[in-house]
């Protein structure tokens, strides 16, 4: 079984079995290691287990961890292929991994005092807005039953389209 099924199977587990505490740990981890990353000026790399070593997890976490960043990498992974020895190289997009941490309503993550080296307070506010609003539903203009139908017919919307709605 690849590590990231292992990981998978790890939440699976902890959610069935209602286990806060996994979470709570694995979170606290993840914390201090995007604290870790973004304090440090240089790309973290090397093995996969090396790093899981090196923050204090087992390799499926770190993988887990992985999953995480892996969309804001300049060069994602394929998690399924990830194995102990694995080259993992840490080189994300700021802003990205900024706004995904909003979309993931990971304020632990986004309110770091770490990223005041990385985005300034008004770039960070700039990409919240710009991550909050393309989640927000705008309603189209409401079609009248007299209006022409918007299809094209020529009839009224009420004798065309608007006969199933």
């Amino acid at each position: 079984m690849s590590l990231y099924r292992e990981w998978e199977k790890a939440c699976e587990e902890s959610n069935v079995q209602n286990n806060r505490q996994f979470w709570v740990d694995y979170l606290e981890k993840e914390k201090d290691i995007y604290a870790e990353i973004l304090d440090t000026e240089e790309v973290i790399e090397g093995e996969l287990s090396e790093l899981a070593a090196k923050f204090g997890l087992e390799a499926k976490f770190f993988t887990g961890f992985v999953d995480g960043i892996n969309d804001s990498l300049k060069v994602p992974y394929d998690l399924d292929s990830l194995e102990e020895t694995s080259e993992i190289k840490l080189d994300y997009d700021e802003e990205k991994l900024y706004y995904n941490m909003v979309a993931a309503k990971a304020e632990w993550l986004y309110s770091l005092p770490q990223w005041d080296k990385h985005l300034t307070a008004e770039r960070r506010k700039e990409l919240y807005k710009q991550q909050r609003s393309s989640t927000t539903i705008v309603k189209g203009e409401k079609i009248g039953r007299n209006d022409p139908c918007p299809c094209g017919s020529g009839k009224k919307y009420k004798k065309c389209c608007g006969r199933n709605a």
